[in-house]
């Protein structure tokens, strides 16, 4: 089976992207069992626990990345790089993830056989 990579790599609540992204993850999920995820640049904030989108009259989506767990989605991967650029400590996500050195990031992303990015 191929495995099927999203890449999230921008903020949340700035486009639809995120939000899109996160719904295309789910769906593939109703056909695919082999779905890695992985967030890296910017996109490592929309895993960010206690955002209040709707301060900025945004939709607060955030917290679906919790059914990622209910998915069965378990390859779920964070650039640690992308974490200290941006002053996020691990221990501030919403969701339990592997924080990789970029290598390894960058070694698990190019084992998948598609790629989609958001």
């Amino acid at each position: 089976m191929k495995t099927l990579g999203f890449v999230f790599r921008t903020a949340p609540h700035g486009s639809a992207s995120g939000r899109e992204g996160l719904d295309a993850v789910l769906a593939t999920s109703a056909y695919s069992e082999d779905i890695a995820v992985f967030f890296h640049a910017d996109g490592v904030m929309q895993l960010l626990a206690n955002q209040t989108p709707q301060a900025i009259l945004s939709r607060d989506y955030i917290a679906t990345f919790k059914m990622l767990d209910l998915y069965d989605i378990e390859q779920i991967y964070v650039c640690r790089r992308s974490l200290e650029e941006r002053g996020v400590e691990p221990s501030s996500l919403l969701i339990d993830v592997t924080v990789c050195e970029p290598e390894v990031f960058s070694a698990h992303l190019h084992a998948c056989q598609r790629i989609l990015t958001f």
